[in-house]
């Protein structure tokens, strides 16, 4: 994996744990050589990963809509940024650019990206590993709520193993790096799977 895009929020949430994970995730990506590509911010958790990996000799690299460009939030020491006019266009950008994803804890904004990036992969439109690094339990309450989704018959197991977990940076990477894709299209009848 070359490239890396990590899906965070712009908020710190209310742990510290939060922030410094963030960070550790951009020094740990920067130390393996592995370019991060995230939203373009300054500020939250986005902007400590940012921060991890420069500060680490890392490249990053920012993707943000013109309209979330202010400078309180624009992160202006990026090895490169790119300004788009759509959130769509920038999810789009990400995606390509990238070897694989990282999902950090968030509000609305990271959720969507996590679970559009999950659709993507389950209709088979791309097959890159998808990582959630579970900081102090963030995500339990989702992998749960996955779990409910196999049980009552609207995802099939397969599907659900596309979400790489763990709370260990280096475990998540490790994990990333052994994944391999399902090639059962979502519309094969579950009877068949």
């Amino acid at each position: 994996m070359n490239n890396i895009t990590v899906f965070c929020g712009s908020s710190s949430g209310t742990a510290p744990i939060y922030e410094s994970s963030a960070f550790a995730l951009g020094k740990q990506l920067a130390t393996e050589k592995i370019t991060v590509i995230y939203g373009g911010a300054q500020i939250g958790l986005m902007g400590q990963v940012a921060e991890g990996a420069l500060q680490n000799n890392g490249s990053v690299i920012g993707v943000i809509p013109h309209f979330l460009s202010g400078k309180e939030i624009l992160h202006e020491g990026l090895t490169e940024l790119i300004q788009v006019d759509t959130m769509h266009e920038r999810k789009t950008i990400m995606s390509e650019k990238s070897d694989g994803f990282i999902t950090l804890p968030g509000g609305f904004g990271t959720f969507e990206e996590l679970f559009e990036i999950l659709t993507w992969a389950q209709l088979g439109l791309h097959q890159k590993p998808i990582g959630v690094l579970n900081i102090d339990g963030f995500y339990d309450d989702l992998h749960e709520m996955i779990q409910k989704m196999v049980d009552k018959g609207f995802l099939k197991s397969i599907n659900q193993d596309m979400v790489i977990k763990s709370a260990s940076i280096e475990d998540l990477l490790t994990q990333m790096r052994n994944y391999k894709a399902p090639d059962v299209p979502k519309w094969i009848k579950s009877d068949e799977t």
